[in-house]
């Protein structure tokens, strides 16, 4: 097996895999559990095996690199107003038929992966930058765990924050190595049931949830939650209820949650756009299940992009879009009013990054 010094991108030895009994490898990161003859790739289309063993094809490769708010990904209560590096991969190990990013997600041509960077050439981009954090996002970084992982550990030794944007669906082991090397996470929840994971995502509800109370229960990762509403599919009040129900009595009333609207996309074109209304009574729902951050997104809504004291309800930072357009949360993250800490990680505001989006032309540093 060639080492990972060795490797070239087209050739990364892949973790989370073992041989079977008829001959075939098994792929171990995601409940998919792929198995593969020579030359085969898993469902996510970028972890091949090749010869006696499974590689990353996309190691080191990217789509693209932005600089955006960190209230994109979203996440509205990890140093609010700072600037994220932000790139993914190609392939996903997830089939939803909204998927709003489905020409990166689902793409099978690696020739639409341009930009080659290292981890340490990604870590120097976001410190020359002044990015606060790295996300791995656009496509789930589940698929491409080495590679974000590598680019963590480099992160850290300049003193840069991680973030994953993730559906979550992944098994146990790589769940506890991929999160030990994350700061902060925003999890798609997508729906409440699993008639609709199934149906629409070609996956199961409950390794999600493992996933959420793993986060919360056994790691120091900052996250949030964002649910994509589509009209007619997870958006009923008894739906709502259920997930935000859940929220409260399995990750506690702190954990933001992030309602956002749908536009039509890949193979759901007929499916109207999400109704403002929609958001507004979903996060209505959920506050009065107890939750103290529910937020909407993809619309100009400024009640539903506003942080409040969750003790005296004053409110603290106020946005409109990913724009923040107030701040008054003291440098440890407490209200200036009645002193209650808001959850999350904060510290002295130190400008507000706004609406922009940067793209970052990184290149290698060396050949991988």
């Amino acid at each position: 097996m060639k080492s990972a010094a060795m490797a070239t991108p087209s050739n990364y030895p892949a973790r989370y895999w073992h041989a079977i009994e008829d001959g075939r490898i098994q792929c171990d990161l995601c409940p998919r559990d792929c198995k593969l003859h020579d030359g085969q790739k898993g469902a996510c289309f970028v972890r091949q095996r090749v010869g006696d063993q499974m590689i990353l094809t996309t190691y080191g490769r990217s789509s693209g690199f932005c600089i955006d708010p960190i209230e994109k990904k979203p996440l509205n209560h990890f140093y609010p107003g700072s600037s994220v590096l932000s790139f993914g991969t190609a392939g996903c190990n997830l089939a939803c038929k909204f998927c709003q990013n489905w020409d990166i997600s689902k793409s099978r041509d690696m020739d639409k992966l341009m930009d080659q960077a290292s981890p340490e050439a990604i870590a120097d981009a976001a410190e020359r930058h002044g990015c606060k954090s790295v996300a791995f996002t656009y496509n789930d970084p589940v698929i491409f765990a080495e590679y974000a992982m590598d680019v963590a550990d480099a992160c850290h030794a300049r003193g840069i924050k991680t973030v994953a944007v993730t559906a979550g669906y992944m098994h146990d082991q790589p769940r506890r190595d991929f999160f030990a090397k994350m700061d902060a996470a925003n999890v798609d929840l997508k729906a409440f049931s699993e008639d609709f994971y199934f149906k629409l995502t070609g996956s199961h509800l409950q390794p999600v949830l493992d996933t959420l109370i793993y986060l919360k229960h056994h790691t120091d990762v900052w996250f949030e939650i964002t649910t994509l509403l589509i009209p007619g599919q997870n958006d009923s009040d008894e739906a709502l209820a259920a997930m935000s129900q859940w929220i409260m009595r399995e990750l506690g009333p702190g954990v933001p949650l992030h309602f956002t609207a749908f536009h039509p996309d890949h193979k759901m074109p007929d499916i109207p756009a999400t109704p403002p209304a929609t958001l507004t009574r979903a996060r209505e729902i959920a506050r009065h299940a107890g939750l103290e951050y529910v937020y909407t997104g993809n619309v100009h809504d400024p009640a539903g992009g506003t942080t409040s004291c969750p003790a005296c309800h004053a409110p603290l930072i106020v946005r409109d879009w990913h724009r923040i357009a107030q701040y008054r949360l003291t440098p440890e993250g407490n209200c200036p009013d009645c002193q209650a800490p808001l959850a999350g990680r904060f510290e002295a505001f130190s400008g507000n990054f706004g609406q922009r989006r940067i793209p970052v032309a990184i290149g290698a540093t060396r050949r991988l």
